[in-house]
């Protein structure tokens, strides 16, 4: 049996915008790549559903694994998200439910997932999210969305995401309404209103730059692995996330509203700062020399004209 929802092919399946080459980070994180993929083949603009990146914050040892609030995604494409129980095998589940229209969102061992060939596929045992939007059991092929593109597995790797786990994963599927405002600018406005109501009352980089001074004497004692690791829960987790802050300020302006580049240039100059002095950290841990933190400063005081202008406007 196969149930295919979304007519795709990995050689000509066309990347939206938001991952192409010019970007100053080629990824986000998992879950925002996958959605702004799945969004976009299903037919919707994902860029007016990232007013949420605003509102990130340094959380003590990490900045915020940013992602699409649910409700945003309903409340603009009639995208609703379910949870999904898994009580019989999960190729079942998979099979019904994308077979009913839905994709399945499902956590699967990167290990036996192609796309990532020269980071984890057959190499490493890593948790990622996917969502299966066509499903071939009996010839063994399974079509989803991950990180930035639509890919294909089958064969041995079919039968290796499919294999018996200690503990069922946790799955969601996504049922398509009719979205409950029709007029998607406006709306995308109204929640960029919602979220800059919960922005951090006091400028992160302060917290970042005093946290970040004290992690920097253990990460010189620490391998690039450790970078990788340190990075991804910081500098590019914010990078990324400012980045499509600047993205989403862009789309605002072509749909009308006027007055934004000097937002835009701010939140984009604090992305680049951000994979700027990534660059900088990997080369001091590599070189065990000190590091200059004052390009925190900087992006704090653009952090601050960003935010506030914003506020001031939309607030």
């Amino acid at each position: 049996m196969s149930a295919q929802l979304l007519a795709l092919d990995p050689a000509t399946y066309k990347r939206h915008p938001i991952h192409g080459g010019e970007r100053v980070w080629a990824e986000t994180n998992c879950y925002v790549d996958l959605w702004v993929e799945l969004a976009h083949a299903l037919g919707h603009e994902p860029i007016a559903a990232l007013p949420f990146t605003f509102a990130i914050d340094f959380e003590g040892d990490q900045w915020t694994f940013f992602k699409f609030p649910q409700r945003d995604l309903y409340e603009l494409f009639g995208l609703d998200v379910q949870e999904l129980a898994i009580w019989r095998p999960l190729l079942s589940h998979i099979e019904e439910q994308v077979g009913r229209g839905r994709p399945v969102l499902v956590e699967l061992d990167s290990f036996y997932l192609p796309d990532t060939a020269g980071t984890a596929y057959k190499l490493h045992h890593v948790k990622t999210t996917v969502a299966v939007v066509g499903i071939d059991v009996e010839r063994k092929l399974l079509g989803y969305f991950h990180n930035q593109g639509y890919f294909q597995l089958g064969g041995d790797d079919f039968d290796g995401v499919f294999a018996p786990a200690t503990l069922p994963p946790y799955v969601e599927f996504v049922k398509r309404r009719e979205a409950p405002h029709a007029e998607l600018v406006p709306t995308s406005l109204r929640l960029l209103k919602e979220h800059l109501a919960l922005v951090p009352a006091t400028n992160p980089f302060g917290a970042f730059k005093e946290r970040f001074a004290h992690d920097l004497q253990i990460l010189m004692q620490e391998t690039l692995e450790t970078f990788h690791l340190y990075s991804f829960a910081t500098l590019r987790q914010y990078g990324a996330c400012y980045e499509l802050c600047a993205t989403y300020l862009d789309w605002l302006a072509a749909h009308g509203e006027t007055g934004l580049e000097e937002l835009t240039r701010e939140f984009r100059e604090l992305s680049e700062a951000a994979k700027a002095f990534q660059f900088q950290l990997a080369r001091a841990m590599a070189r065990k020399k000190p590091l200059d933190l004052t390009p925190l400063d900087g992006m704090a005081e653009r952090w601050e004209r960003g935010i506030g202008g914003l506020k001031a406007r939309y607030g």
